[in-house]
């Protein structure tokens, strides 16, 4: 059962009152009474003219009858009667500017009103009838018109208590007849609405409220009807949220499960990679002058490990890791992520080994936190360098894997290019790329490394940004550029 069915009789009728049911009807009925109102004024005034000339035609055969006949030959009774039938109380003809009454009655009437039917026009003739509507009881009315048998005119004084009840009643029928058409207009209209309009109004508010109830329950997402109308454009954009903010759902509730399993393996992970720290301090102390050489970044590897253990909970909260700025030698942090990047470099043939480059001035310094940096640097490196990879073994016709990172100074700070060859980057993949879990198109990828990058980015007051090139000229390769002020 629906839920207006569930509610009692008054309360369906005032919710369909206060609806927009009821406002389309109210509206409705309105808009045509407006529209008789704008009808009535013409109609009343020609209704008025119509019965003055109707009066004008029996005077016409009155004056006929009367000006046949000498005068002193017509009874006072038959002149009387005359006056009766025309509905009038003197009836004077003029034939070449002479006056002559036909028929009075026995008192002479006072005249309150002239009125010409041959001058009269539509914006006369409306003011006369409203005064006509108002005139009170005995008002007497002087009507002129044109005259039979030669004469120049036929001029009849009748009361206006005759026209004005006239006038009254079609007043009155017209006034039902616009209710009547008001009722039928006004159904139809609400009729015509509620299909067209309040129908799939009420199907995007139900799938609202729905919807909300349960957002991540996919068939909760409404399904668009196939018409042009504004309604379903409404509709399609409706699908359209609702289809990304339960995907924003479901990241959102990957990234929970995924702080909830990083939360269980945080405290042993850091231990072994303590352990792994202690163990590595020994290797500094063998003569091996390789090994000498890499212990130190392999204990500083091992270093920014379990510190960034320790901050790993930080993301997907308020706010992540506050950086430590300091001055930072930009190539010297280039050239060890370069010596740390977690590319295997066998995955490579020798006909198209990885090469990476670093073009950064030597002594350019930034102000940065040098480990933010460094996992910026490394994942965007680590990105290109698989993306590489998987090109290469597909056969792509290059001769050389390159990552490049160049850097330049601008007005506001230092501007960081990390430059690769490989297959570039998807439409659909550049839209939601730096989203969590929504930026890799490669299978096995978490999809986190470039949101983790923006907001290290982010923190610092910076931007990461993809830069646009033209596939029609350089179909491959992809640019990712950090915009990094200076806070010194």
């Amino acid at each position: 059962m629906s839920e207006d069915a569930r509610l009692p009789a008054p309360s369906r009728l005032r919710q369909l009152l206060g609806g927009l049911s009821g406002r389309v009807i109210a509206l409705s009925i309105i808009f045509v009474m407006i529209a008789q109102i704008a009808i009535y004024l013409p109609a009343v005034a020609t209704f008025r003219r119509d019965w003055i000339a109707r009066r004008l035609s029996s005077a016409y055969i009155a004056a006929l009858v009367l000006q046949g006949s000498p005068a002193p030959m017509v009874p006072k009774v038959l002149k009387q009667e005359l006056l009766a039938s025309v509905g009038a109380t003197m009836i004077v003809i003029t034939i070449h500017g002479m006056h002559r009454i036909l028929a009075v009655s026995d008192m002479p009437p006072r005249i309150d009103e002239s009125y010409d039917i041959r001058s009269a026009g539509l914006l006369t003739d409306i003011p006369a009838a409203l005064r006509a509507l108002l005139a009170p009881k005995g008002r007497m009315l002087n009507i002129s018109g044109p005259a039979p048998m030669g004469g120049t005119s036929i001029e009849i004084v009748i009361d206006e208590t005759a026209l004005r009840a006239a006038l009254r009643a079609f007043s009155l029928r017209l006034v039902k007849e616009s209710l009547v058409i008001s009722a039928i207009v006004a159904s139809l209209a609400a009729i015509a609405t509620g299909l067209a309009v309040l129908r799939p109004v009420r199907r995007l508010t139900r799938n609202l409220m729905e919807f909300g109830t349960d957002p991540e329950n996919p068939a909760r997402i409404i399904v668009p009807t196939h018409a042009t109308h504004e309604i379903a454009a409404a509709e399609r954009a409706l699908k359209s949220m609702q289809d990304m903010l339960a995907q924003e759902l479901r990241a959102k509730k990957n990234l929970a499960a995924l702080g909830l399993a990083v939360a269980k393996i945080n405290h042993d992970l850091r231990n072994m990679l303590s352990s792994a720290q202690l163990l590595t301090d020994r290797l500094a102390d063998l003569p091996d002058p390789q090994t000498r050489l890499l212990a130190p970044r392999l204990v500083a590897t091992l270093d920014r490990a379990i510190r960034f253990c320790q901050a790993t909970l930080t993301f997907g909260k308020a706010g992540d890791e506050a950086p430590q700025r300091e001055k930072v030698d930009l190539h010297a942090l280039v050239d060890d992520v370069f010596a740390t990047l977690p590319v295997d470099p066998k995955a490579f043939p020798e006909s198209c080994p990885l090469r990476l480059v670093n073009k950064v001035q030597k002594g350019q310094m930034i102000s940065a936190d040098p480990s933010h940096m460094q996992r910026v640097l490394g994942n965007l490196c680590k990105n290109a360098g698989e993306a590489l990879a998987t090109i290469v073994h597909d056969g792509a016709p290059i001769t050389e894997a390159t990552i490049i990172i160049s850097a330049r100074s601008y007005e506001k700070g230092t501007a960081v290019d990390v430059v690769d060859n490989g297959p570039g980057l998807s439409a659909a993949a550049s839209a939601r790329l730096f989203a969590p879990f929504g930026g890799s198109g490669r299978a096995g990828s978490t999809g986190l490394g470039l949101a983790i990058a923006s907001d290290l980015v982010r923190s610092h007051g910076g931007t990461l940004m993809l830069v646009p090139t033209d596939k029609a000229a350089n179909p491959r390769g992809a640019t990712f550029r950090i915009l990094l002020p200076d806070h010194s």
